[in-house]
């Protein structure tokens, strides 16, 4: 199936590593120029730049930038026109997620994983439909929320599952208002998936994780980017509003 993705510019926020470098370097296999945002791994956004450019002979650009500070924001879409063109999808992957009882958390750790990743998302979506507006360009907006938001968590990451309901929220209040200017704007809740992260304490108990999910097993980061790069396709079209489960069957609605 043809995607419709060749030579359109596509943002994904902290994309260096993990779950994002995972759909730049699919939106890549798919023909898309990809800004690979980055925040304190230069060396690593250079190398998945390098990988993309190597493997699928796209062009990519790294794109530095806080998504949690407004200048920083308007500076990536700057950076991304001028290297790559203007942006035809945003992905809205960055995240901060601190690991600690709520009677623990401190204020700052909360506000924090607020600001990166409810901010963050957006000052990311309005800088997109800012522009996608003046130039009276349609465009797609997808962002990554997690089963936790609808599920919780008891390992200690009230502030992260907090910071991503409110995104399944955000996303419907601006699908509603996109839907009349062709502006699709999606989300996607995944489940455990094996990254970089978790990757100790998956390989240390690796049926305690497995065992969770209905299908038996954890995700890859390809088989939730695969749904991101879908809803950035044309492909897609109809579909707006909404939160896509990819899970292995945790929520099953």
């Amino acid at each position: 199936m043809d995607l419709h993705l060749k030579d359109r510019g596509v943002l994904v926020t902290g994309a260096s590593r993990g779950l994002g470098k995972t759909i730049a370097l699919m939106l890549a296999e798919e023909g898309a120029k990809v800004g690979v945002n980055y925040r304190r791994s230069p060396e690593k956004a250079e190398a998945v730049v390098r990988q993309i450019e190597s493997q699928f002979g796209t062009a990519a650009a790294a794109i530095p930038g806080d998504v949690s500070k407004e200048a920083d924001v308007v500076g990536m879409f700057d950076a991304l026109e001028e290297k790559l063109g203007p942006a035809d999808a945003l992905v809205n992957n960055a995240a901060f997620c601190p690991v600690k009882p709520t009677a623990e958390l401190s204020v700052d750790d909360f506000n924090t994983t607020l600001q990166v990743n409810m901010t963050g998302t957006f000052l990311a979506s309005r800088e997109m439909v800012r522009r996608l507006l003046a130039a009276g360009r349609h465009g797609k907006i997808v962002s990554i929320s997690s089963q936790a938001a609808f599920r919780g968590s008891r390992s200690g990451k009230s502030a992260y599952d907090a910071s991503k309901m409110g995104i399944v929220g955000f996303t419907i209040s601006l699908a509603r208002e996109m839907a009349k200017h062709n502006i699709n704007v999606n989300c996607v809740a995944p489940g455990l998936m094996y990254t970089e992260m978790l990757a100790p304490m998956i390989d240390a108990n690796p049926e305690a994780f497995n065992s969770r999910a209905p299908l038996g097993r954890i995700g890859t980061t390809e088989e939730i980017a695969g749904v991101v790069v879908f809803l950035c396709s044309d492909r897609a079209g109809y579909m707006t509003g909404a939160t896509v489960d990819v899970s292995g069957g945790l929520a099953m609605h």
